[in-house]
């Protein structure tokens, strides 16, 4: 049976790794609806703090809210358990410890993103253009670290803890990214709400690499309830929270003594298949989004206490994260 301290490395390893590429794809997200809002309409970028989770811990050591300061903050602030260059580390060091369970190439493609990050990570803050950049050679190398797992790995239970532990993280930035929308708020008077809002879903599904899977399976003609539909609900498409959700479900099925997990799991995934989305506001979209990532969370505190910590409560993970997001 494989050690307790083992399993929550697996999982950790594989959440920092996602939580990495997804937090670089929610600061592309946010550049793309800055660069379509037209004169007038609220949002800034204090918001991402908001919607990432980590607004209070900002504004404890920040005492401006501008972009220079937030792009520090998400990108090479190692005081933030949250940031790119945190995640990639902690998952870097998770990674020394379990060569004996991964692939022999993984330490090298990790410890070598964990270098580029380090190396670049204060490029990313200084220009746009610089950042978007360094971001997608983040997202490209995450890749090529999946690809490894997927195809250099047997698909025994550490790889099921890794499929998990990548699915719940982005399960959950996936509802991230969603939020964006809600904290937007439009002029009374813009008479061109409807074809930013387009432009604005377009940019957001361009984030998550589904916007040509959209097109393809969907409509060309990009709607809010549509996008919202597909992103929530559309078992086809790997990033959607419905997907991740039956991906954890298989997880468990190959795990032992993980009934109630899959029951949780179960749960959530018929909530979201009978959740309506026409004609839904801002309003509502962002309390929706709130209680699937509260019920995600829930998914995963009831992993922590009833399958890793069972047996070896007293031990704890490679540089865990402490923080409220890091945990969810």
């Amino acid at each position: 049976m494989m050690l307790a301290r083992v399993a929550e490395n697996l999982y950790w390893m594989a959440r920092f790794l996602e939580r990495a590429e997804n937090t670089a794809r929610l600061i592309n997200s946010t550049t793309h609806v800055l660069l379509d809002l037209p004169e007038g309409a609220t949002f800034g970028w204090v918001n991402l703090t908001e919607i990432a989770g980590m607004d209070d811990l900002f504004t404890q050591n920040y005492p401006k809210a501008n972009e220079e300061s937030i792009m520090r903050f998400l990108i090479e602030d190692a005081s933030n358990p949250g940031s790119i260059f945190s995640c990639i580390q902690y998952a870097r060091e998770n990674t020394r410890t379990l060569r004996e369970v991964l692939p022999a190439e993984m330490w090298e493609r990790v410890n070598s993103l964990y270098l580029y990050v380090r190396d670049n990570a204060h490029i990313a803050c200084s220009s746009r253009r610089e950042r978007y950049m360094v971001l997608n050679e983040i997202i490209q190398q995450r890749h090529a670290i999946v690809g490894l797992f997927a195809g250099a790995m047997a698909h025994d239970v550490a790889y099921q803890l890794i499929k998990l532990g990548r699915n719940i993280e982005r399960a959950d930035m996936t509802t991230r990214i969603l939020d964006l929308h809600s904290a937007i708020i439009f002029p009374d008077e813009s008479v061109i709400q409807e074809a930013l809002m387009e432009r604005i879903w377009m940019s957001t599904l361009d984030s998550l690499s589904s916007y040509q899977s959209y097109r393809r399976l969907i409509s060309m003609h990009v709607r809010s309830d549509a996008a919202i539909s597909f992103l929530l609900q559309d078992m086809r498409f790997p990033r959607s929270v419905a997907f991740c959700l039956s991906e954890i479900e298989s997880c468990f099925k190959q795990m032992p003594k993980s009934q109630q997990l899959q029951q949780l799991t179960t749960q959530l995934r018929h909530k979201i298949a009978q959740y309506v989305t026409d004609k839904l506001d801002a309003i509502a979209l962002h309390e929706h989004l709130d209680l699937l990532q509260i019920e995600l969370g829930e998914i995963h505190e009831s992993l922590l206490q009833n399958y890793f910590h069972a047996w070896q409560a007293d031990i704890q993970p490679v540089l865990q994260p402490s923080n409220e997001f890091a945990q969810q």
